[in-house]
C-alpha cells in the first residue's frame, strides 16, 4: 500500500487497487475472489461496524436463520458442510468469518471505517474514498470502488407509527435491533408481520413464551422444506467431497430455477401445491384461505420457507396462532384490532420490514457532479451508467443472495484483469438514450415499493436489463465480451 496525494486538502491518502465497502457476506466473499483470482491486486475492506459478518452479526433475534438453502447461499468455492439446509445465524456467521481467515481477508479489513463520500477524478483516474474513523476523516485512493454493502439501512428498520403505542405498558422491539436483556419467558408475545422474519420468530419464541400470535395484515406464501435433505446426505456419503458439493449445489440451483419459473408461468398450479401442503400441516378445519392464501401471485413477493414445518407445528400445538386483521390502536396491555377484537401482549415485536438505503447513503461524486442513483441506469445490475470504475453487489430476490455475489465477483475480477492486461485505467458504461427505463426490482414487497423512487432503474433490453435468472446471468456475466460497445475503456 502506498501514499497518494488526497484531494481538497485532506492530507495523504492510502492507495490500493480496490476498495471494497462492507465486510459482510458479500464483501468477504468478493475479497476472497480477489485473493483467489487476482492475488497481486491490493485491496482494503472498509467496514462501518467494529466486527465482520454484516447482517449475520447485526441480527440477533431468536431463531435467526437463512431463508435460502445454504448449498447455494454458501460461496461456490467453499462448501457448506453442515447438515441443515436453512442455516442458523450463528453458523452462517461462523462460515463467513472462517472464509475470511482461510483466504487471508481478515488482515485487509479496516473496522469502524464508515464510508461517507467517494469522489472520482477523471484527470487522475482515481476514486478518493472518505471514511469516518475515530472522529476524523481518513481517505483512500483506489482504481476501483466496489460497494458490497447491500441495499438496506443497517441503522434502522421500517417502523410504522401505530396509534396508542405510547400507551402500551410492555416492551416494543424491532428484530433488527433485538435487545439482549429481553426476557419473554412466560409472556404473551404478538409479532406484527408475515414475512421471513415473522415466520422465523414465531416458532422460535413459541414454547418459551406463554403464547405467540403472528398478527398479519395479509398473508404470505409459506412452504415447508426438510432441514436435512436426504439427497444431500446420500451425495456426501457416496461421492468425493468436491464432486458432492458441485452435485448438491447444482441440484439446488436447478430446483430453485424450475420452481420460480413454474410459479411465474403457472401460478395457479403453485398456489394449489402450497395450499395442499398447508392443509396437511395445519389442524383439521383450519382457515387456510384466510391466514395462508395471499392476494398476490407466487413470487410477486419473496416466498417464505420454514424448516421441517416448524411454524405449522407451533400452530398445531397451540403455542402459536395466526391472526389476519388490521390494527386500530395499541392500548395499555395489547392491541385493539379493527372490529374490536383485543390481543393481549406483554411484548410486541414489529417485524415490519427493512428500510432500503441505496449504496448505504454514500455520496458519489464524479468530476464534481453528485450522482443521483435514482436517475441512473444499471449495467447488468452491477455497474451504474456514467459512473467510472464502480461496481456494486446486490443479490437476487428470487434465489440465494450469494449466487449473484459470486457472479459479480467473477465479473469484477475479469474486468480488472482485462484492464490491467490492456493498460486501461478507466471503464464506464455509456448510457444509451434509446433504452427504455424499467423499475430495478419487479417485486411488490413493501420494503421495495417504499423505496422504488430512490433506487436506480434498469433498461428494457440487454445489457441494461436485470433478468433475475442465475442460469442466464451465468452465461452473460461470466462469459459475455467485455468490449461490448457499451463499456467504454480508456
Amino acid at each position: 500500500m502506498t501514499s497518494d496525494p488526497a484531494p481538497r486538502g485532506l492530507g495523504s491518502a492510502e492507495s490500493v487497487d480496490v476498495v471494497i465497502i462492507g465486510a459482510g457476506l458479500s464483501g468477504i466473499g468478493s475479497a476472497a475472489h480477489l485473493t483467489r483470482e487476482l492475488p497481486a491486486t491490493s485491496y482494503v475492506v472498509l467496514e462501518a461496524r467494529d466486527v465482520s459478518g454484516g447482517t449475520w452479526d447485526l441480527f440477533r433475534y431468536p431463531g435467526v436463520r437463512s431463508d435460502s438453502d445454504m448449498y447455494t447461499m454458501g460461496y461456490h468455492f467453499r462448501p457448506w458442510r453442515h447438515e441443515e439446509a436453512l442455516g442458523s445465524g450463528e453458523r452462517i456467521l461462523e462460515y463467513i468469518r472462517d472464509t475470511a481467515r482461510e483466504y487471508d481477508v481478515e488482515r485487509h479489513i479496516r473496522y469502524s471505517h464508515r464510508v461517507v463520500r467517494a469522489c472520482w477524478d477523471s484527470d487522475r483516474s482515481l476514486w478518493a474514498v472518505e471514511a469516518e474513523h475515530d472522529g476524523r476523516t481518513v481517505t483512500f485512493t483506489t482504481r476501483v470502488l466496489w460497494s458490497c454493502r447491500g441495499y438496506y439501512d443497517h441503522e434502522r428498520g421500517h417502523e410504522p407509527e401505530f396509534p396508542g403505542a405510547e400507551d402500551f405498558g410492555g416492551r416494543i422491539v424491532h428484530p433488527q435491533h433485538w435487545p439482549a436483556d429481553l426476557d419473554y419467558a412466560g409472556k404473551d408475545v404478538v409479532v406484527i408481520g408475515s414475512g421471513a422474519t415473522a415466520v422465523t420468530l414465531v416458532p422460535a419464541m413459541a414454547g418459551r413464551a406463554a403464547h405467540v400470535t403472528m398478527l398479519q395484515r395479509s398473508p404470505s406464501y409459506v412452504l415447508s422444506l426438510p432441514q436435512r435433505d436426504p439427497f444431500v446426505i446420500r451425495a456426501r456419503r457416496w461421492l468425493p467431497a468436491r464432486l458432492a458439493h458441485r452435485v448438491v449445489r447444482w441440484k439446488s440451483i436447478v430446483v430453485q430455477s424450475v420452481f420460480y419459473r413454474l410459479s411465474r408461468r403457472r401460478p395457479e398450479t403453485v398456489k394449489r401445491l402450497v395450499r395442499r401442503q398447508n392443509l396437511a400441516l395445519l389442524p383439521e378445519g383450519y382457515d387456510v384461505d384466510t391466514h395462508f392464501t395471499p392476494r398476490y401471485q407466487p413470487w410477486d413477493q419473496r416466498m417464505c420457507f420454514v424448516p421441517d414445518a416448524d411454524l405449522f407445528k407451533a400452530v398445531r400445538r397451540g403455542d402459536a396462532a395466526v391472526v389476519t386483521s388490521t390494527i386500530e390502536r395499541f392500548d395499555a396491555d395489547g392491541i385493539v384490532l379493527s372490529g374490536g377484537r383485543h390481543l393481549h401482549a406483554d411484548v410486541i415485536v414489529t417485524a415490519t420490514g427493512l428500510t432500503l438505503s441505496p449504496f448505504g447513503g454514500i455520496e458519489l461524486v464524479v468530476d464534481g457532479e453528485k450522482v443521483d442513483p435514482s436517475a441512473s441506469m444499471t449495467y447488468r445490475a452491477l455497474m451504474l451508467g456514467g459512473v467510472p470504475n464502480f461496481v456494486f453487489t446486490v443479490g437476487y430476490t428470487n434465489a440465494s443472495w450469494t449466487l449473484k455475489v459470486d457472479l459479480v465477483a467473477q465479473f469484477a475480477c475479469r474486468l480488472l484483469d482485462h484492464m490491467t492486461r490492456r493498460g486501461y485505467r478507466r471503464v464506464v458504461p455509456r448510457p444509451d438514450p434509446t433504452v427504455g427505463e424499467v423499475p430495478l426490482m419487479d417485486f411488490t414487497s413493501g420494503y421495495v415499493l417504499r423505496a422504488l423512487d430512490q433506487l436506480p432503474h434498469q433498461g428494457d433490453r440487454d445489457p441494461w436489463r436485470l433478468r433475475q435468472s442465475y442460469l442466464r446471468d451465468r452465461r452473460t456475466i461470466r462469459r459475455a465480451p467485455l468490449e461490448d460497445g457499451v463499456l467504454e475503456f480508456s
